[in-house]
């Protein structure tokens, strides 16, 4: 069994609040005003649902590079406030050229040159606003890490899309596991883009009111923006800290943007991260779903939890609170799974329920999904956390005592 790398309490902030405690709190007691919002400045001629972080966010450090000053990254900046104790006393500890930055993205800062487009698209010509190239490449998250804390270890970013997150956290652990490094600063983080909007509404699967995944009436997902950054080490003293246990991935290339209907990549994922655990399906109490409310991702996902879980698991999809936050999504919901399984966060073993209609689509395996009074069903509390991407990218990530 891996038990050799500790993951921090994570810093976290989405359009559900700032800070894991927050989170915790509303996924458990959902409010009822939903924390997403309408917009229709997204995407011309439609009213549509998303996750905005609205707050104002904390201002760079002095001296910062014009290429790491995006929006993205001062979402991102803004959340590593909660965790810089931990970073501090890790620099102290192992040195700054053996801490690493493994930070996942879609949208990077993509955003800073839309100016440049649109002087293009109108002007038809190329002079006249400079390309900010360095500022959307998608290293940029993680270059931003190491430079504002004076890193020096191995640095790079992922972008797998919506397992961008979870991938980060993967690939921090093997870092550690091959002995490159003492310590990884990872995670995700995604900003609101009309970049993805606009894509994803060119697929059809944006929805004009809030997700409602597993429902006979869901039509689509709600896009949204946050952080979710860890302090990875193989040290269990960085104050509160759980075990990432098991972790494990998959490649459909069934398609390039839909799923593979029967679920099969998805359950080998699910399986590959149990057998790294050295846990078997009953070990696991909870599971938070990738639980997009598309049609198809839900009736793939549904299958691939039938199929290694059976239909008593207890499982929930957080998107209806978030909103689906792409490359920050599987961090995210790895920080959510971290703060159900902490008996500080969580002392009464609570589980949050499904937020939706309540109206099974019966096409579905009926999996157990969490309700009102829903808690932890085994004494030792270990969940899973599952993403699944374009291209048939699947990555699920246990955490537990």
């Amino acid at each position: 069994m891996n038990t050799s790398f500790h993951l921090t309490r994570p810093a976290v902030i989405s359009a559900l609040g700032e800070g894991l405690p927050a989170h915790i709190e509303r996924l458990l007691n959902p409010p009822a005003e939903t924390p997403l919002s309408v917009s229709d400045q997204w995407v011309a001629g439609k009213s549509l649902v998303f996750g905005a972080v609205n707050q104002p966010l904390r201002r760079f450090p002095e001296g910062l590079s014009e290429s790491l000053r995006s929006r993205n990254n001062q979402l991102l900046w803004h959340a590593l406030a909660q965790i810089e104790d931990d970073i501090a006393q890790a620099k102290r500890r192992f040195g700054a050229e053996r801490i690493a930055v493994v930070m996942g993205t879609s949208t990077s800062g993509a955003d800073e040159n839309m100016a440049l487009f649109r002087w293009v698209a109108g002007q038809g010509s190329w002079a006249g606003i400079p390309l900010k190239q360095a500022q959307q490449l998608m290293s940029a998250p993680a270059d931003f890490v190491a430079e504002v804390y004076g890193l020096h270890g191995l640095c790079y970013g992922i972008s797998t899309a919506c397992t961008s997150g979870a991938r980060a956290l993967m690939s921090a652990a093997r870092l550690l596991r091959a002995g490159l490094c003492d310590a990884v600063i990872c995670g995700g983080v995604d900003t609101l883009s009309p970049l993805t909007i606009n894509g994803f509404a060119a697929l059809e699967v944006l929805s004009d009111g809030i997700a409602n995944p597993f429902s006979a009436n869901r039509n689509g997902i709600n896009i949204g923006e946050a952080t979710a950054a860890f302090l990875l080490t193989r040290e269990a003293d960085f104050g509160e800290t759980l075990p990432l246990l098991g972790y494990g991935a998959s490649s459909d290339a069934y398609h390039m943007s839909s799923p593979r209907p029967d679920g099969l990549g998805a359950a080998a994922a699910f399986e590959a991260a149990l057998q790294h655990a050295g846990l078997t399906a009953g070990d696991i109490g909870w599971i938070n779903l990738h639980g997009t409310g598309t049609l198809l991702n839900d009736s793939m996902e549904s299958a691939a939890v039938a199929a290694v879980f059976g239909n008593e698991t207890p499982s929930t999809s957080t998107k209806p609170l978030t909103g689906h936050t792409l490359g920050a999504a599987g961090a995210l919901e790895a920080a959510l799974l971290w703060g159900m399984v902490s008996r500080r966060c969580n002392p009464e073993g609570r589980l949050p329920p499904q937020v939706w209609d309540g109206k099974r689509d019966t096409g579905l395996p009926p999996i157990q999904l969490t309700q009102a009074g829903s808690r932890w069903p085994h004494p030792r509390r270990i969940g899973a956390s599952s993403s699944f991407a374009f291209g048939g990218s699947n990555a699920v990530l246990i955490i537990g005592e």
